[in-house]
């Protein structure tokens, strides 16, 4: 299968530079129908007795301005943690460091141990705190694609958001408010939680020609006993499992890679394409994503070819697309 097949003309002016207000006045079209709604409407599109699952993790302060001893800036963005206080990292611009070179971030001194690999490194801290550099001067890493400005960083979270672990936001989930929780909640449909690490490579398109010849990026997945308990308590009713975000979607599957949903706090690499057997998801609440990513093979392979139909509807319309975009609703390709 071929890349080229989940490529679309995404115009400039389609991508959100702007996050709207109040979270759910955004819109949201239901692919089952092409019916156009806003996201506050959420709750009348969904039945009692569903269960919705969502990402509670947090986008971590991982950007940092360093500097060199001779004076020169390099923007240090941390990526993973990979044990003894050693980061994985992209720093920019990769061709001012080298393997040594000590890197002044606030309160802590960094030190390069790798050549920089199509910009990422591996740095260690040699002296001061990492975590107290991240509170004194980090600042959220807003997508590349993006090129406003937020006047309030917590609007790259959800208000439902718990821990931090990730270098980016689980944008389906930006859509909701206290209230539309709460209007959820009255309309009969419980919240589950998992906790997806996202990566910065969620953003990236795909390099490969052919999907097979992919490595798929691994992130830390988190799926607890009670939510594989909520998972089943919504099977016995005659619910339907609903996806908010690709994450959430992923994190599910891979858990299920057995055939049983079973407990997960491991890394997955799982990459889902046409032809992928879904075995819990039932309806995916998602963004409009970059043409020829990841992101867009998953929901082709979830939807069927109807996602290019939807993808050009969307693009008709005027639906605003990427992390402070639209979203849509979509149901599992029978």
């Amino acid at each position: 299968m071929l890349t080229s097949e989940f490529v679309y003309d995404l115009p400039d002016a389609a991508i959100a530079q702007a996050a709207v207000e109040p979270r759910d006045s955004s819109r949201l079209l239901d692919t089952r129908d092409l019916s156009d709604h806003r996201f506050a409407e959420l709750p009348a599109l969904l039945r009692r007795g569903d269960l919705l699952v969502v990402n509670t993790t947090r986008v971590r302060r991982a950007r940092l301005a360093a500097t060199k001893s001779t004076g020169g800036a390099v923007e240090v963005l941390l990526l993973n943690p990979i044990g003894d206080g050693a980061w994985e990292a992209l720093v920019r611009p990769g061709r001012r460091v080298r393997q040594g070179t000590r890197l002044s971030a606030g309160p802590a001194t960094l030190e390069v141990r790798t050549a920089p690999r199509e910009g990422v490194v591996v740095v260690d801290v040699v002296d001061g705190s990492l975590e107290e550099a991240v509170a004194a001067i980090g600042a959220v890493p807003l997508p590349p694609y993006f090129h406003g400005s937020l006047a309030d960083p917590e609007r790259y979270q959800t208000v439902y958001g718990r821990r931090v672990g990730s270098a980016a936001a689980p944008t389906a989930g930006l859509h909701f408010t206290e209230g539309l929780l709460e209007a959820v909640g009255s309309a009969g449909v419980e919240v589950a939680t998992i906790d997806l690490e996202i990566g910065l490579d969620t953003f990236r398109p795909i390099g490969a020609a052919r999907l097979a010849d992919h490595r798929m990026h691994r992130e830390r997945a988190i799926v607890s006993p009670p939510l594989i308990e909520a998972v089943t308590a919504a099977r016995a009713r005659g619910g339907r499992i609903v996806a908010v975000g690709t994450t959430v979607v992923r994190s599910l599957e891979a858990a299920a890679a057995t055939g049983e949903l079973e407990p997960m706090d491991a890394p997955t690499d799982l990459f889902i394409t046409p032809g992928f057997r879904f075995r819990v998801v039932d309806l995916l609440i998602t963004n409009f994503h970059v043409p020829g990513s990841t992101l867009v093979v998953l929901v082709a392979a979830f939807m069927g070819p109807e996602w290019r139909k939807t993808y050009e509807a969307a693009l008709q319309r005027g639906y605003r697309f990427l992390s402070f975009g639209d979203a849509m609703l979509a149901e599992r390709a029978s």
